[in-house]
């Protein structure tokens, strides 16, 4: 019976041995490390806004020595859009935001590798900023207005504990994120890379209103009706609703609440004749209308102005989101009834011709007939409609434009006109609403959280010091300086002090 010998099963144990503790060192290089990003007082429902701390560490274990280069710990925001297209859909990212944390070479350790089963802290600290880099939008626009909109920290979108009215197709993302990266002679590769997601709803200012035409399709801001007894009757007169765009709907930091706002209607009736009465009007804030846009590209226009509902032929999308709005009282001020401006006569003399002396009574003749059919007086008056939105039940997150995703806000009215005889009109109005966000107390501080000034605070002082900043000027000469009030002779003769 033929066998091995000790020495022959010592050197298959050693081979073995070699064998396995290599099989392990390939694994410890494909085994992830254990990495978790922990933010300081953060819970699952936190709203961060303008100017808030982000603060917190990055924590790592590895199960086996994990040697590395650095570690990268970023705040990053990042818009997405999708167009489904006919074979697949173009999903299109933008970042906007990307603010890295700056992490001394002194606090690796030295070899960089990671020990087994040792926790490493790395400390992390970030602010929300007021708004991004110029270079964040670096595409085309049409002019300045859209640039500065584009460059707005937009708000979170799509990731909201409540529905916030938002497609699948366009998403607006803030994470915090940690990489432990390994340098190569080639590239830089990832070892490990972990996301902690937040939701962000930046301060948004009231901004000038619209300057709305008629060629944006999804207003209406006037309508005109005519009102008749009956479909065959004659027309007893015409009404005219206009309205203005309202001030905007006012969220709190936390979107939790959003203040009560209201829009003014003004209403003009002009009867067929002296004795119609004006209707009898009732007008609701029935709905509002969340109108979310997204491209495929930077847009250089703002899209809810002009045929904003076109999309899919030039890569954009439109999804409307209606909500129904509880019905509350108008306030109404009555009808006003005025007489119309009387043409004012011609007294002055001259000669006229015959051609002239005929078309001058044609003219004439023909006012008088128009006269004859208009009423001599019409009436007027103003509803104010006040609107509550339900920002318990939904998310109402402020308008936005950025360069690849918009969401704008359309309130409709719903105008009811009842004559005396019974007979009703109904006529719908789509005015545009802005929701903003209150500026946060802590953003109104003149220091941050490390005690420094804040760079709006910094600014505010290098203004007020430069205006008093006391001017230098320059010392009179002798016979300038006198114990007396000058008179005429000195008045003319002097000459101006120098100021530097």
């Amino acid at each position: 019976m033929s066998g091995r010998s000790l020495s022959d099963r010592s050197v298959a144990t050693a081979a073995g041995s070699k064998l396995f503790s290599g099989y392990v060192r390939r694994l410890s290089l494909f085994s992830k490390p254990d990495m978790d990003i922990h933010i300081d007082n953060h819970f699952h429902q936190k709203v961060y806004s303008t100017a808030s701390p982000i603060a917190g560490h990055v924590s790592i274990t590895c199960a086996a020595d994990t040697p590395f280069d650095r570690v990268n710990i970023l705040l990053l925001g990042i818009a997405r859009s999708r167009i489904d297209g006919v074979n697949i859909p173009q999903i299109t990212e933008h970042t906007f935001l990307k603010l890295e944390m700056p992490i001394p070479a002194a606090s690796y350790p030295v070899p960089r590798v990671l020990e087994a089963g040792a926790t490493y802290k790395i400390p992390f600290h970030f602010i929300i900023p007021q708004a991004l880099t110029t270079s964040a939008c670096n595409h085309r626009v049409v002019n300045g207005a859209v640039h500065e909109h584009h460059t707005r920290l937009p708000p979170s979108m799509g990731a909201w504990d409540r529905d916030d009215l938002a497609p699948a197709m366009a998403q607006v993302d803030y994470t915090v994120r940690a990489r432990l990266l390994r340098d190569d002679a080639a590239h830089t590769a990832k070892v490990f890379e972990i996301s902690h997601p937040i939701n962000v709803l930046p301060q948004a200012d009231e901004d000038a209103p619209l300057s709305v035409s008629p060629k944006d399709a999804i207003y209406a801001m006037s309508k005109t009706k005519t009102l008749r007894k009956s479909i065959l009757s004659a027309k007893t007169g015409v009404v005219t609703v206009s309205a203005t765009q309202p001030p905007p709907a006012m969220a709190s930091v936390d979107g939790r609440s959003v203040n009560e706002t209201s829009v003014s209607v003004d209403l003009q009736f002009e009867p067929a004749n002296a004795e119609t009465l004006p209707p009898k009007v009732a007008i609701t804030a029935s709905k509002i209308t969340a109108q979310t846009f997204w491209s495929a590209s930077g847009v250089a226009s703002l899209p809810n102005l002009g045929d904003g509902l076109r999309y899919q032929s030039d890569g954009r999308g439109s999804f409307p989101a209606t909500v129904n709005l509880a019905s509350a009282a108008a306030q109404e001020h009555g009808w006003t009834q005025h007489n119309r401006e009387q043409a004012r006569r011609d007294s002055g003399y001259g000669s006229e011709t015959a051609s002239d002396s005929e078309g001058a009574n044609t003219k004439r003749s023909s006012k008088k007939a128009a006269a004859k059919k208009a009423s001599p007086v019409y009436h007027s008056t103003r509803v104010q409609v006040p609107v509550t939105l339900p920002a318990h039940k939904k998310m109402f997150i402020p308008t936005f434009h950025s360069c690849i995703v918009s969401r704008v806000y359309v309130l409709n009215l719903s105008v009811t006109l009842t004559s005396g005889n019974g007979s009703t009109v109904h006529t719908t109005l789509s005015v545009p609403l802005q929701i903003g966000v209150v500026a946060p107390t802590h953003s109104r501080a003149t220091v941050d959280a490390t005690g420094l000034p804040t760079f709006e605070a910094a600014i505010n002082d290098a203004e007020v010091d430069d205006f008093l900043r006391p001017r230098v000027l320059s010392v009179p000469t002798v016979e300038f300086v006198h114990d007396a009030l000058p008179g005429y002779a000195d008045i003319s003769g002097a000459r101006p002090v120098a100021a530097h």
